[in-house]
């Protein structure tokens, strides 16, 4: 494909990553609101399963993390999928053990919070290489691969 191709689809996966980052925030502060608490034993149990699988394929992504956005977005969602799976498992012990729902929204603030940044990265490199393939400035700092602040 050719690189805008890739870039726009980055910032589909950007906008994503971001809706999933607000829905998870404003999901946990509903249950906040209405004292919901999650069933630990469930939690637990998909927190078990699915760390394996995503944390392979966590690993095989890991040298495309600093690659165009397209393929650092799929290297980022990996990387939080496999860190989610870890703080869901914990998140079911402090459940179980608290009776209280405080480990799951801390939780899910904390999983919110890291969608939202990884969506922001996404976008911003994403917005960047579209740039120069149309022909405009790089935004990108080509000896660090960082994106210089305004």
């Amino acid at each position: 494909m050719a690189a805008s191709a890739r870039s726009k689809a980055a910032l589909f996966k950007a906008a994503t990553m971001g809706a999933f980052g607000v829905f998870v925030l404003g999901k946990a502060i509903y249950n906040l609101q209405a004292g919901v608490t999650p069933e630990p034993i469930t939690m637990g149990a998909v927190g078990f399963a699915a760390p394996a699988v995503n944390a392979g394929v966590a690993l095989m992504l890991y040298r495309f993390r600093t690659g165009d956005a397209n393929m650092r977005s799929v290297w980022i969602c990996s990387r939080n999928d496999a860190i989610g799976n870890v703080a869901v498992m914990l998140a079911a012990i402090g459940v179980f053990g608290t009776g209280t729902a405080w480990p799951d929204l801390l939780v899910a603030a904390v999983m919110g919070v890291l969608a939202l940044t990884g969506a922001w990265t996404v976008l911003n490199q994403a917005r960047a290489e579209l740039r120069v393939s149309r022909g405009g400035a790089p935004l990108i700092d080509h000896e660090t691969a960082a994106c210089p602040r305004r």
